[in-house]
């Protein structure tokens, strides 16, 4: 990790990477760890509340560092009980933030980019093309400051943007709350969603992580899914299902299927029989009735006993699915209706 002249949010550090920097400087390497408990355990939101530490380090730390790097513009609660946040960033531009709680379960869906450079027919996260990926910090603030007002057991990286498309953010973040210093939130209980990305997903093959590998799917028809997400094009079906492969026979996981369902599109029986070929590693299916999105007036949401029905030809079929109540509609916090556009009027 390099200094630069402009103040670095402190949260662009991991643990390593801040004992080292402080042992060069002449720091002793133990209140990295020190800071580490107030950031990500205590929650404080400034320096001068770190009363373990000498006066003199907090001014240091005053004068080189920041500590928040998003500030919280605002908060909607669905009926449901889905909590959508909408955090400004430094240089004024907004994204969301998504909390679902369900039982014993409170999950936050995080997003990864302003905006997304994949353009899938059914999302809103992308209609206004790409701007740039969120730096670690502020993938990180997401998550703690949601945490200073509700318990998180799990977290999705499914909001705006493709996450894979910004990995050495990703995986940094990913590896700083599963820390034991920081937040320590079990591996098992993060989900990393891609729409396909095969040199990305060959790459978190080998970083030895026990995350969950959600791949958005919706089709196994290479002319439809072209259509739905024009990633197919460059990372076909053929391609896609050999990197999985690939993937399992390495890391082990077994990998999630996100399959939006369209009615009169992918929910036939003959689009059932397609899921149950596919062979060479072990998945499941995550069936998600589609969210109507503003201006795409083609695509139709199904009936619950239309996506019932489908799930019980998959289960029929001897495979694992599980069907996603939607949640957070009233609110549009379901699947694919993140926009940046809808954040820019809440602001007003």
């Amino acid at each position: 990790m390099q200094l630069s002249s402009k103040k670095i949010d402190i949260k662009e550090f991991s643990l390593s990477e801040l004992k080292d920097y402080f042992k060069k400087i002449g720091i002793e390497s133990f209140r990295a760890e020190q800071i580490f408990n107030w950031v990500y355990k205590k929650n404080v939101s400034n320096f001068s509340e770190m009363t373990d530490l000498p006066l003199n380090l907090r001014d240091f730390l005053e004068k080189n560092f920041s500590l928040s790097s998003l500030k919280l513009r605002k908060k909607l609660i669905s009926k449901d009980k889905t909590q959508k946040f909408l955090f400004e960033t430094s240089d004024a531009k907004f994204i969301e933030s998504v909390l679902i709680p369900h039982k014993k379960r409170c999950t936050l869906c995080v997003s990864t980019q302003i905006g997304c450079k994949f353009n899938c027919y059914f999302c809103a996260s992308g209609k206004l093309g790409f701007i740039r990926n969120l730096s670690t910090s502020e993938i990180l603030d997401q998550i703690i400051l949601v945490k200073r007002i509700a318990k998180i057991t799990n977290i999705v990286f499914m909001g705006i943007g493709e996450p894979l498309d910004n990995y050495e953010n990703l995986i940094k973040s990913i590896r700083i709350i599963t820390s034991p210093q920081s937040l320590n939130i079990s591996q098992r209980k993060i989900t990393v969603s891609t729409c396909g990305l095969v040199p990305q997903i060959e790459r978190l093959s080998e970083e030895n992580l026990k995350i969950e590998l959600a791949v958005s799917l919706h089709t196994l028809d290479n002319d439809l899914r072209n259509f739905l997400m024009p990633i197919n094009k460059i990372y076909p079906l053929d391609t896609l299902m050999e990197a999985l492969k690939r993937y399992f026979k390495k890391t082990k996981r077994e990998i999630t299927f996100e399959y939006i369902l369209f009615r009169g599109l992918n929910d036939s029986i003959k689009d059932a029989q397609r899921i149950r070929k596919i062979r060479g590693f072990k998945f499941k299916m995550n069936v998600i009735p589609y969210n109507p999105i503003e201006g795409i007036e083609d695509l139709f949401e199904p009936s619950l006993e239309e996506a019932k029905s489908f799930c019980e030809l998959l289960r029929r079929y001897g495979i694992k699915v599980t069907l996603r109540t939607p949640r957070g509609k009233d609110i549009k916090g379901g699947c694919g209706q993140l926009k940046i556009s809808f954040l820019d009027k809440l602001c007003l």
